[in-house]
């Protein structure tokens, strides 16, 4: 598959995210294809994120915000599987810089490395789905 989303600011989505306390994503995931594209890279199948929003409200959002985090450390386990250099997002990057870090735009640099990480990914298996194109034609 082609990735044509690789150059997602996300200090932006996260700083749009933040201030209408996660409803952003709960479009962008499904409409945006943020969610299907996650599946695709990650290799398995994840939660809606309507549903982990919807289980986040009881609980201050901190199940969303987990949920977040396991996506994170799914992205960051797949740019170290394909060699790419880091710093990439992790479970604890994402988690800890939401939670600790909301006063000072923690959210935001969370989301940036966490698209950051996306993006050289999707770069990545967009050259290799090229090259791969490229010697099947030769």
């Amino acid at each position: 598959m082609y990735y044509k989303h690789t150059d997602r600011k996300g200090f932006w989505l996260g700083f749009i995210d933040f201030f209408t306390a996660g409803l952003f994503f709960l479009l962008y995931m499904p409409f945006g294809g943020l969610q299907r594209e996650l599946e695709e890279v990650t290799g398995r199948r994840l939660m809606p994120y309507w549903k982990a929003y919807l289980l986040g409200v009881p609980t201050l959002f901190i199940y969303t915000l987990v949920w977040m985090a396991r996506v994170a450390e799914a992205l960051g386990a797949k740019a170290r599987e394909l060699g790419l250099e880091g710093p990439h997002t992790s479970w604890r990057h994402m988690f800890w810089w939401n939670m600790l870090g909301c006063p000072c735009f923690g959210p935001m640099i969370a989301t940036a490395r966490f698209f950051k990480t996306l993006n050289a990914i999707e770069k990545r298996l967009n050259e290799t789905a090229s090259a791969e194109q490229t010697g099947r034609k030769s």
